[in-house]
This record gives C-alpha cells, structure tokens and sequence, in this order.
C-alpha cells in the first residue's frame, strides 16, 4: 500500500508543471495565439524561481519569482506577435532557444547548490487519513494552485462574459473588432497569463520536483504541455486528465527502470515523447472533430486598421 501510495504521489508530482503549463497555453491559444514559446518560458521560471530562492533563502520568493520570470518572457513575445507583427511560430521557437540558452548561463552559479524546498501542506487530522489523507490533504502548494487554476480557467471561459469575450476572439478576431473589442489587449493579457502559468510550471521544478538547478532541466515538458492542448481538444477539464496520464507514463517509465525491466533504457526514456507522439497521430486521425473545436483565427496575425 505505501508502495502504491508513493507512486501515485509522485505521478501527482509530475503531472503538475504539465497541467499548469497546459492551463496557461490553453487560454493563449483561445484568445488565437499560438505560442511557442512554452519551454523557454518553463526553464527561465525554474532558473529564476531557484535562483530567487537561493539568494533570499525563502522558495515563496523564488515562487512569485519564477511567475514574474514567465510573464515578463511571454511579454517579450507579445510585443513581437501582437505590437510588431512577427509570425508568431517562428517568433515561439526563437523564444525558447533564447530561453534555454539564457537560463544555461544564467544557471551556471547555482550548479551544484543545495536548494530551497517548498514546504508541503500538512493539516492535523486530515493528512493521516488512510490512504487519501497523504495523497489529498499532504501535498505541496502549487498541486492545490494547479487545480484550483484549472477549475477557474473552466468557470471563466464558460460562465464569464469575459471568457465568452475571449473565445470569440480566437474565432473571429476581424468580427470582434468590427463590435468594438480590444483585440490586441485582451491577447496581451492571455499570453501574459499563459507565460505566467509556464513560469510557475517552472518554478515548480526547481522548487518542488527536484529543489536544485539543473541545466534544460524543463526536459521537453514545454512541448508536452502544447500537445497537451490540442489532446484536450482546447477543454479545460480534460486537460486534467491528460496531463495525470502523460504524468503517469513519465513516472511509469522511471519505476520500469528502477526495477530491472529487460527493456533498453533509452527506449523507456523516450516512452513520454513517444507518448505524444501517438496522442497527436490519433487526433489527427480525428481531424474533422479537432478542426470543428480549434480556434478559427489561432496564429492568426491581427492588426487593426488605423
């Protein structure tokens, strides 16, 4: 049972930065913006959100520093896409070339250091409860955010004149504009939101998943996070459950090799990619039903008439 108990905590773990992620790109790619730039954003959160807490000695610190580290990224691409016009995939991938290079050099100090932990919750009574007290009641902060972000996010796109504002945005952002929405605004806060969501993805790397720096320590869970929009089929919700599966096969692949499985190591390395990989051929086989629910103008240019 302790067995089985760890494992599902450490699934919840790894699933985290990845629903997060997911979260925040979701509302971007609503609002017809396609942003590539999720992994660069994660890994300068991780590095900002460490070296924060490193330097203060407080992970709270280095918290809201690796949110501030995301925004201000996915500022810099929204001046580009949305103020200057840049394509936006070409504009995504510089952005996180740029990000994993800056956070290596940025990094280089912290190599080696001890970090600073957040905290788990722990609530009298509730936490020693067999079974679901540990996995409910015992986990790290940013577990209880990344759920509690995910059922705000489903209640404002759905419930919100806001939210409704905004997916007609990612339909037709020429039709919003003709009825008088600020279409540049409401992107810029999406994307700032979504580069916010990524740096916090990050910072949960660096300060609850393995408290240290570690170069490109993100590891590709930026590109999953993208496909795990588009498996979600843009649905809250079901991001949820995608990013608790991806999770659950990156940690199935770790227990594969802890106990001596005869298979390459390099072939269970590789089973999270592998992963989306045939997440997204079955979507695509499904194209009719992926099309009908993707937003119409994503990665669509806007610019207004002056």
């Amino acid at each position: 049972m302790d067995i089985t108990i760890n494992i599902l905590l450490t699934i919840a773990t790894a699933a985290t930065p990845l629903l997060i992620a997911a979260i925040g790109e979701l509302v971007v790619e609503r609002a017809g913006v396609l942003n590539l730039g999720v992994e660069g954003m994660m890994i300068m959160g991780a590095v900002g959100g460490f070296g924060a807490s490193y330097l203060t000695g407080s992970p709270w610190i280095g918290l809201l520093a690796a949110i501030a580290m995301g925004a201000v990224f996915s500022l810099l691409f929204a001046v580009m896409t949305l103020s200057l016009a840049t394509n936006q995939v070409a504009t995504g991938l510089s952005l996180t070339l740029l990000g994993l290079g800056l956070s290596g050099m940025m990094g280089t100090s912290f190599v080696g250091q001890p970090g600073e932990r957040l905290p788990n919750i722990d609530i009298p009574g509730l936490t020693s409860i067999p079974v679901i007290g540990r996995l409910l009641f015992g986990q790290d902060p940013i577990f209880y955010i990344s759920i509690a972000l995910t059922a705000a996010v489903m209640w404002f796109l759905f419930k919100t004149r806001t939210g409704l504002t905004l997916r007609s945005i990612g339909d037709s952002h020429t039709s919003a504009h003709a009825l008088g929405i600020k279409v540049i605004r409401y992107r810029y806060l999406a994307v700032i939101f979504g580069g916010a969501c990524a740096g916090l993805a990050g910072g949960h790397l660096s300060l609850v998943y393995t408290p240290q720096w570690v170069e490109n320590m993100s590891a590709g869970r930026g590109w999953i996070a993208l496909a795990l929009v588009v498996f979600a089929s843009w649905r809250p919700w079901r991001v949820l459950a995608g990013a608790y599966i991806f999770g659950a096969v990156w940690i199935g692949q770790l227990h594969a090799q802890a106990f001596g499985i005869p298979v390459p190591s390099q072939f269970l390395s590789s089973l999270p990619y592998l992963a989306t990989v045939v997440v997204l051929v079955l979507i695509s086989r499904n194209k009719r039903l992926t099309m009908m629910n993707t937003p119409a103008s994503l990665g669509q240019p806007f610019v207004p008439d002056r």
